[in-house]
Formats: C-alpha cells, structure tokens, sequence
C-alpha cells in the first residue's frame, strides 16, 4: 500500500438549495459521519479551500489516504449517503512518488 491523496472539486447543485435548513443539516450531519469513520480509520483531511479563478467548482477538499482503496472506500460511503446527488463534483486520487522521481 502507498500513501495517496484524494483531490474533491465540488459545487452545490441546484437540488440542495431546494432542501430546507433542516434537510441539509441532516445531510450534512450524515456525510460528517462518513468523514468520522474515515479519520478513525487513519486518513487525514489536510484543508477545504475556495477556488478562485477560473474553474467550474466552489470548493476543493483534500484527504490523505493510506492507499487508493481507502480514498474510493471513503467516495462510495458518501455516493451511499446521497452526497453526488446534490453536490457535482470532480475528484483524483494521487500516489506519493517514489524518492528521486519528479
């Protein structure tokens, strides 16, 4: 297994600004346990940042993984929780390069 990183490129879509106050809480509470397990589980979330400029999403989170499998584990707990439903999104995963490659 190698360390990897997961890039997340996201933006609400339209169907979220239609759920109340208190349908996205309870959204959001649901992905906060997603993201629980996998801190518990060894990952990391390095920062959520605002992307400037010229691109087509809001936000980019970044996690670091123990391997790819956990990045994908960690994408389809939140599919299940109905995340790429409201949310549309771009993600990568990178490997760590071996020492003296660039």
């Amino acid at each position: 297994m190698s360390e990897s990183i997961w890039i997340h490129y996201s933006r609400p879509r339209p169907h979220w600004y239609r759920l109340t106050a208190e349908q996205q809480a309870e959204k959001k509470a649901g992905w906060a346990l997603v993201e629980k397990a996998s801190i518990d589980a060894g990952a990391t979330r390095v920062g959520s940042y605002h992307v400037r400029g010229q691109h087509d999403f809001q936000t980019v989170d970044i996690w670091q993984f123990a391997s790819p499998e956990a990045a994908f584990d960690h994408w389809a707990r939140l599919t299940s929780a109905g995340y790429n439903e409201l949310f549309a999104f771009s993600n990568n995963v990178g490997i760590a390069l071996e020492e003296g490659h660039s």
